[in-house]
């Protein structure tokens, strides 16, 4: 696939088939308006499987220590919450409350150190 970036808030997000509230082709459901900032490359991404798809390296995930880093963008709002605050309360963003995707718990592994 090919990427596109789309500029969000102010902030790059690299993915495909990008929206302007940062849903990609793996995942667009209306509640899909999370990018990450990935700690492998400083970059944002609509999801770990853009980035798999078009970064040259693999990713790592966020250590604990780090867990107070903006790593977290609202594609409603464009919000940035650190991850901690991300953790804390993974449904909504706490700034327009937009709801978030609840199965995206089961993709913290994938992102978060535990």
């Amino acid at each position: 696939m090919t990427e596109n970036v789309v500029r969000s808030f102010g902030v790059d997000i690299h993915g495909v088939q990008i929206d302007e509230k940062t849903r990609c082709a793996h995942y667009r459901s209306a509640l899909d308006v999370i990018a990450i900032r990935h700690h492998c490359c400083g970059e944002w991404y609509a999801c770990v499987e853009c980035h798999a798809e078009l970064a040259d390296h693999n990713v790592s995930v966020w250590p604990q220590t780090d867990f107070g880093a903006f790593a977290i963008l609202c594609g409603v709002c464009g919000n940035k919450s650190t991850i901690s605050t991300y953790l804390a309360h993974p449904d909504s963003c706490p700034a327009c409350g937009a709801h978030f995707n609840p199965g995206c718990i089961n993709h913290h592994h994938l992102y978060f150190d535990k």
